[in-house]
């Protein structure tokens, strides 16, 4: 769960939500468009998004390892809760965590 600044202008919403996995175990299949913007921290990230609908699916960030794909992309509600928090100084002041998640200071 990330609550930067960034990732709730691209998002509409408190906070983005997504799933990691390492670059080398995901396969990519499908139509997608891109567009790439530049994080709270100076990183380039590029958000591949569905051409039809225009809702963000997956992204990567220049220099990182793993792929991150929106929770919303899965559409099944049963879908594990976060395991970490990001940006927790940046989270609005009533939104509470669910209590057993870590909380870190970046991505």
């Amino acid at each position: 769960m990330c609550h930067c600044l960034a990732c709730q202008r691209r998002t509409g919403s408190a906070f983005g939500m997504q799933a990691r996995w390492l670059k080398n175990r995901v396969d990519v299949t499908g139509r997608y468009k891109e567009y790439v913007r530049t994080s709270d921290e100076g990183e380039e990230r590029t958000f591949r998004f569905c051409p039809d609908c225009g809702a963000t699916v997956f992204w990567t960030t220049e220099g990182w390892d793993s792929i991150a794909v929106a929770i919303g992309a899965f559409a099944d509600p049963s879908f594990p809760q976060p395991t970490v928090s990001v940006y927790g100084s940046r989270r609005y002041s009533w939104l509470s965590l669910p209590e057993g998640i870590e909380e870190e200071h970046g991505h």
